[in-house]
Order: structure tokens, then C-alpha cells, then sequence
């Protein structure tokens, strides 16, 4: 089904990205040929979080082997893995301070781990180098492979995200290979495991609001901490197009729908991305009982159309 070419609402504007910051942030990933979401994925807040001194790396390459109609990363026949990128993550970190880093990576279907062992060796290497660093990463769904996926929880990150992406219903139109029992499955797993684990859905591709308040059972069933809910923005008019460009008090209202079921933290938004302020996420959830996000979650709000 073609959807009706929408003009971008005014709450969707962002200001071209500019600064000593993002320019600092460039050309570091270019002089150490490293990847981010950022960049791949035509995120909108590039500006925003470069500007602030941060990104979001994505190790692996930049080639998927699937080919989702939501993403912007290409997708093809990927390179073998570097075997240096680890290290290279690790000193990027360094040099730019932060006290939080988010990784994520393509899929990597063709190897035989699925790229579990440069997950495992990047975590150790950001550890080695940045002992006081959070650590975020939003991994592939490994194929719900316990033994994958426990290579990356053994290590201990702070927060281990991997995102549904949709409802239940649009899963199989817009994921090319992944489904949505098997990304809940890893969730159900990360959580197992004792690690806060994180997830995240778009609004727009034409859901309703059953299904929305579903998904966010289904999470919290699954013992996800911590939902990320944001606009979906067509990368290319080759991509599936944009549905609805649903109202920020709709998001609002989610949020306070969310808290209520039981996460910890909601970010919730139109230019919500999982990674954007991630370690607002992290710290949110390290005491849920004095968390201001869970007492402040009877707030009115505007009801969801």
C-alpha cells in the first residue's frame, strides 16, 4: 500500500548539524575508519549527539546481509570482519571521554558466529581501555542462539538493547529475515541473564494503538526495563513510506502508558532513536525504587488517538 507524500511537520525539523564538537566527532571516526548508526542509518539526531561529543558505533562494516524497509544501512555482501576495529573502538572512546558509549553492528548472517566473537572481543577491549565507562549495546537478534548471545551477556555490559521495531503485525512487511518471537526471545534471554536489557518500537508504519500497548506487554512480560519509542522516517523513497507522522502528545501519552505497565524508563518522543541520550537510559534504571521517571508516572496526559 503507497501512502499519501506527507509534508514534514514543524516538530520534525532539525537544524543542520554544526559546531567544534561535531566536527571533532567526524573526523575522528574517519582518521580511526571506524562506523557509526549515525552516519549509516541517516539518523536525525546526528548533529544533536556529535555536537554533544558522542556517537553511536556500529561495528562489523557498514553491510548488513539483510535488508529491512525501514533501514538506511546498505545492505550486500559484507567484508571480512577487521580484526583491529575492537581496538580501535576501544581508543575512539578514550579520546572522546565519555562516561557512556553505545555499540551496535550490522548483521552478519554469513559468518559462522553470527559475529558474536568481535561483539565479545570490542566489549573487552572498552573495558580494558575505558574501565569507568558505561556500556550500551544493541546487538542482532543472533538468531535467538543462547550460546551467541551469552557471550555477550557474560561480559556485563550495563545495558543490552535489541529492538522489535514494530508490532507483531508489520514485523513480516518490514524486517526481512528477523521475526518478532525471535527478537522477544532475546530479550526474554538478556533479561535471564541479569543484564537490564532495553527495546525499541517506530511508530508511524501504520499500527494502532492495540497493538502499541501489546507490544509493550509482550516487553515487559519479556522482563525488558527500559522501551524507546520514536517517529519512523523513511530514509529513502525506495524505503516503506511514512504511514502517519504521529503527534508528540501521542508519544506522551505512551510514555505514561509505559511507566504504568512497569518499565522503568520510557523515552518517548517523535525524534526518539534507541541510542539517542542512552545514558540518561542506564542511569534511570540503577535504582528503579527512586527512579523520578516511575514516581512521576500518574501524570495526566492527552488520551491516544
Amino acid at each position: 500500500m503507497k501512502a499519501e507524500k506527507q509534508r514534514l511537520p514543524s516538530w520534525l525539523k532539525m537544524k543542520f548539524p554544526t559546531g567544534y564538537e561535531y566536527s571533532r566527532v567526524k573526523n575522528l571516526t574517519r582518521r580511526h575508519h571506524l562506523h557509526t548508526i549515525c552516519s549509516s542509518g541517516n539518523c536525525p539526531n546526528i548533529g544533536d549527539c556529535w555536537s554533544r561529543g558522542t556517537a553511536t558505533f556500529m561495528i562489523l562494516g557498514d553491510i548488513c546481509t539483510r535488508n529491512c524497509k525501514f533501514c538506511g544501512v546498505k545492505s550486500g555482501k559484507p567484508e571480512p570482519p577487521d580484526r583491529d576495529e575492537p581496538a580501535r573502538i576501544a581508543g575512539s572512546i578514550r579520546l572522546l571521554g565519555l562516561r557512556h558509549c553505545v555499540v551496535t553492528s550490522v548483521d552478519r548472517d554469513d559468518l559462522p558466529d553470527l559475529g558474536a566473537g568481535i561483539w565479545a572481543e570490542t566489549i573487552r577491549c572498552i573495558k580494558r581501555v575505558n574501565p569507568e565507562t558505561g556500556i550500551e549495546v544493541l546487538i542482532p537478534d543472533f538468531n535467538a542462539d543462547h550460546s551467541l548471545i551469552k557471550q555477550v551477556t557474560d561480559l556485563r555490559p550495563d545495558v543490552v538493547s535489541h529492538n522489535l521495531e514494530t508490532v507483531r503485525r508489520l514485523t513480516p512487511v518490514i524486517r526481512s529475515r528477523a521475526r518478532y518471537e525471535t527478537s522477544l526471545e532475546v530479550i526474554r534471554f538478556v533479561s535471564s541473564q541479569g543484564v537490564r536489557s532495553k527495546s525499541g518500537i517506530m511508530l508511524g508504519l501504520g499500527e494502532t494503538e492495540e497493538e502499541v500497548l501489546e507490544t509493550m506487554d509482550d516487553l515487559v512480560a519479556a522482563g525488558c526495563r527500559i522501551m524507546t519509542i520514536g517517529q519512523y522516517l523513511a530514509p529513502t523513497a525506495k524505503h516503506m513510506p511514512v504511514v502517519e507522522y504521529v503527534k508528540p502528545e501521542v508519544f506522551e501519552e505512551y510514555r505514561r502508558i509505559g511507566l504504568e505497565k512497569g518499565f522503568s524508563f520510557v523515552e518517548s518522543s517523535p525524534l526518539v532513536r534507541s541510542s539517542w541520550q542512552a545514558d540518561r537510559h542506564a542511569e534511570s534504571t540503577e535504582d528503579v525504587n527512586n527512579s523520578k521517571y516511575v514516581k512521576n508516572s500518574n501524570l495526566p496526559g492527552p488520551r491516544v488517538r
